[in-house]
């Protein structure tokens, strides 16, 4: 199964981004899947399978628990494919942190002590 047949699913996007957080249960996976989603537990467990088995979760046993984790290799290869890509949107968020650093340049200036505005120590203004 190819990477982005994968991550197409929201339900699989939605359980890597609680197990990016940290490791998790599958118990603990599925309660927050079946809420969200209204699925059952063995759907939330074919999700993981499918996950698992396309290297983008690992598992491990601790007693009777499954513990989930996210592995980022496949992960690597998905932003590599997107590399290709960012500079149709680098250049836009480059000129967009140019303006907020603008506008947070001239707000400093503006509220400078003796310029009049909040915190000159002017009482008369």
């Amino acid at each position: 199964m190819h990477a982005f047949d994968v991550l197409g699913d929201p339900v699989r996007r939605r359980i890597l981004e609680l197990l990016a957080d940290g490791e998790m249960s599958s118990g603990a996976v599925s309660e927050v899947v079946r809420e969200e989603f209204g699925i059952s537990q063995p759907g939330v467990s074919q999700h993981l399978k499918v996950l698992r088995e396309n290297g983008f979760a690992t598992v491990r046993p601790e007693g009777a628990r499954r513990l989930y984790a996210v592995n980022s290799d496949p992960l690597r290869d998905v932003d590599a494919w997107l590399d290709r890509f960012r500079r149709f949107w680098t250049p836009r968020l480059d000129a967009l942190s140019t303006e907020v650093a603008r506008g947070k340049r001239e707000r400093r200036l503006r509220e400078r002590p003796g310029d009049g505005g909040p915190g000159d120590g002017n009482p008369s203004r």
